[in-house]
């Protein structure tokens, strides 16, 4: 896999990937914690849910950079095409995208 892939693909599914990682870390958490015996339920139940919630934090920090790097990108593709005399054509093309 590309690093551009997944990029690109964490841009258009950003929730999906942060649901992703909740779910995933919740269950793996709680699998490690209900196979230590000497700790209480209730204790199991909240390190699981404070190991999600970073991983979770986590992952959303991940997105915002990726979305800042790909706002980045973009303000510097149409500073680059606005910059050289650009024709009519050329500025509703720069202006049409997202």
């Amino acid at each position: 896999m590309d690093v551009d892939t997944v990029r690109s693909w964490l841009g258009k599914h950003k929730l999906r990937a942060v649901g992703t990682v909740w779910a995933s870390s919740l269950l793996g958490s709680f699998a490690y914690n209900f196979s230590q015996p000497y700790m209480k339920t209730s204790v199991k139940l909240i390190h699981a849910r404070l190991h999600a919630q970073a991983l979770t934090l986590a992952a959303l920090t991940g997105c915002a950079l990726v979305d800042y790097y790909d706002r980045q990108n973009r303000d510097k593709t149409k500073q680059s095409v606005c910059s050289t005399n650009p024709t009519r054509e050329q500025v509703l093309i720069v202006d049409m995208i997202p």
